[in-house]
């Protein structure tokens, strides 16, 4: 089912997507929301709440990027909400904005990591920060703490858009938009199907 308020007969009932729609190679689409989500740093992951159903989103620092970079590689606390919302519910989605409001949504399927080889690969000191040493020797936020795990979100689809124009050109196809009643063309907006997605993971782990 789908929702509608409108019967715009033969003109597209959404003009800035039309207008703005972008489909360039597989290539070129993965590698600039890889771009993107590497400068950005930080995004926002959202799960449901396992008790309540309810959404909850959280500010995660990218690790690692993994299978061409589409999919995504997150620390955890294995004792937090979070890797308890993913045992209930195998849904995740992860998403990015910049200053520019260029952003970025990604939606896949989370899996809590916690053998220790890939643990150490992705490990940083600065997890000591967040975790803390209890003192009992074991838990000290090193690489052997077992509290210490991985997210691995691989990705299902995305949707992501980057700018088309400047600053300056931007603000000139918005104003022009007021005034002629004209979407304007100010981002690229680009789709990846689940389709696209595992063509690529395929060929990626090819070349690797």
């Amino acid at each position: 089912m789908s929702f509608s308020n409108a019967d715009t007969g033969s003109k597209p009932a959404d003009p800035y997507k039309e207008k703005n729609i972008d489909e360039p190679t597989l290539k070129e689409k993965v590698e600039d929301l890889s771009d993107f989500v590497s400068a950005c740093k930080f995004g926002m992951m959202t799960t449901r709440d396992g008790k309540s159903g309810a959404l909850v989103s959280r500010c995660m620092a990218l690790a690692a990027k993994e299978s061409g970079g589409i999919d995504l590689i997150f620390h955890t606390n294995t004792e937090s909400g979070k890797t308890h919302d993913i045992e209930s519910d195998h849904h995740i989605n992860i998403a990015f904005l910049n200053g520019s409001g260029e952003w970025a949504s990604i939606s896949g399927t989370p899996n809590i990591v916690t053998d220790r080889e890939t643990v150490k690969k992705y490990y940083s000191p600065a997890l000591k920060t967040w975790l803390g040493d209890l003192g009992d020797g074991k838990h000290n936020g090193g690489p052997e703490d077992p509290r210490i795990g991985v997210i691995r979100v691989e990705a299902n689809t995305a949707t992501y858009a980057v700018s088309s124009k400047n600053f300056v050109g931007r603000a000139a196809e918005v104003a022009q938009g007021v005034v002629t009643g004209k979407a304007p063309g100010v981002n690229k907006l680009r789709e990846l199907s689940q389709e696209e997605i595992t063509r690529w993971r395929s060929s990626s782990a090819i070349v690797q």
